[in-house]
């Protein structure tokens, strides 16, 4: 009698996903932190969607899209059409419901995190990575 091969449990992969995207957000803050970057907001969520991170440095209010993949070009491709939408429609929420941070330069970056490393992840930052359509 065959043995029955093992099948992918999607929830296990989710959560695996789930954890090391917290985990690529935890390298991010401390990256734009030792760049000089303020962390206003981790997790923003809006009823349009959420931004992984909203930083502050100067003049400047960045919206930050953060991924964990096996290569910046791969994290880049996994930043879809819908997701940047998303991420503008978020921040236009955000700064709606900060109007002392609309006077603020924005921009909307990507910061990928590559954890195929053996000690520490490879960090990309990405300024203006995309724009406002």
């Amino acid at each position: 009698m065959g043995e029955t091969p093992e099948v992918a449990d999607p929830v296990q992969g989710r959560q695996h996903a789930h954890t090391k995207g917290h985990r690529g957000e935890f390298w991010a803050r401390m990256y734009l932190r030792l760049k000089g970057y303020g962390i206003l907001y981790k997790r923003y969520k809006t009823a349009v969607g959420e931004i992984d991170l909203v930083v502050k440095r100067g003049r400047q209010l960045i919206f930050v899209e953060v991924k964990s993949h096996a290569s910046e070009e791969a994290s880049l491709d996994h930043v879809t059409p819908s997701q940047k939408k998303r991420i503008v429609k978020a921040a236009r929420w955000f700064i709606s419901a900060n109007p002392p941070l609309k006077d603020h330069q924005q921009r909307f970056d990507v910061i990928t995190v590559d954890f195929s490393g053996k000690l520490w992840p490879k960090i990309s930052h990405i300024k203006n990575a995309f724009q406002e359509e």
